[in-house]
């Protein structure tokens, strides 16, 4: 496990009432059994995008890392829609590619990763390759990946949490991250996530950051203005209790049923739709990165 940022033989303060979303539905009876990572990859696994985006950055060095990035054709608040495309696209062909496809991948992001570090200015220390820090954001993305399967779903099983977790690792091993640092079983997830998220921590900056990104004011405002509201109360909706607190957002027992009414509706629905629509973006992404690969292009653009 990672160890430079956690101390490893000190249990966790935190507990996951906290650092979770809670789930109260129970398993819809139209779930499969044993569902894996692949099934995660429904269009509404990205409600939850901006959260996870908030959940990342918790963690001080990888917000100014996003926030000072010398990358800037993929920078989130100049190009939006570039640096949708490519974590969309990572998280497609982390789950769903080959060895030798997520090795492009890499590989490429790799080269703008490079650019990615601390300098005399930066309040903290910071380097894109630091493997404890893609093991954190990795590890935001399997959640993000549990926590919507769960609120479309219901609640799953211990069994079933086990399989759906066995495969999850590539979200971090498409990158530096090794295999020996992702935690073994769900539950040495469990006790490591718990154990990270007590270095949650956002400064002025950093909270000024999350609420423009959820305010969207990296996109034009004719077009921001009907989705902003959506936005915002999925976002908190998908942040556990912690974050909230931390980043001083309120939510009520209201919005808390609103949230779990909207999820109720979205799933009825969402049974109805043929697997090729609901996750027909991240083929469309894969289909994009093999022909890039095919051509000899950079596979992120």
């Amino acid at each position: 496990m990672p160890a430079e940022y956690i101390e490893k033989d000190s249990p966790p303060r935190l507990t996951s009432a906290r650092t979770r979303i809670p789930i109260t539905t129970d398993r819809r009876r139209w779930t499969k059994k044993s569902p894996d990572i692949t099934d995660a990859l429904d269009f509404w696994a990205f409600a939850g995008a901006a959260a996870n985006v908030a959940m990342q950055i918790g963690w001080p060095e990888v917000a100014y890392g996003v926030m000072e990035s010398k990358v800037e054709s993929g920078a989130l608040m100049h190009h939006p829609w570039k640096r949708a495309r490519t974590t969309t696209q990572y998280l497609a062909v982390a789950i769903l590619g080959t060895d030798e496809e997520r090795r492009a991948y890499r590989e490429a992001v790799n080269g703008a990763h490079r650019h990615v570090r601390s300098d005399e200015n930066s309040p903290v220390r910071y380097n894109a390759f630091n493997r404890d820090l893609q093991m954190w954001v990795a590890a935001c993305l399997y959640l993000g990946f549990e926590d919507t399967f769960q609120l479309l779903h219901g609640r799953m099983s211990d069994e079933d949490l086990e399989h759906f977790y066995r495969n999850a690792s590539t979200l971090g091993t498409t990158l530096q991250v090794t295999e020996d640092m992702w935690p073994a079983t769900r539950a040495d997830f469990d006790r490591y996530w718990n154990s990270a998220c007590e270095r949650v921590t956002y400064d002025e900056k950093t909270k000024q950051f999350v609420e423009d990104l959820i305010g969207l004011e990296m996109i034009a405002r004719p077009i921001r203005a009907p989705f902003r509201n959506l936005l915002r109360f999925l976002t908190i909706g998908t942040l556990a209790p912690y974050f909230r607190e931390q980043l001083g957002f309120e939510w009520t027992e209201d919005d808390r049923r609103r949230f779990e009414h909207l999820f109720i509706f979205v799933s009825f629905v969402n049974r109805f739709l043929p697997k090729f629509i609901r996750h027909g973006g991240s083929f469309m992404l894969m289909r994009d990165l093999r022909r890039r690969i095919r051509k000899g292009t950079n596979p992120i653009g």
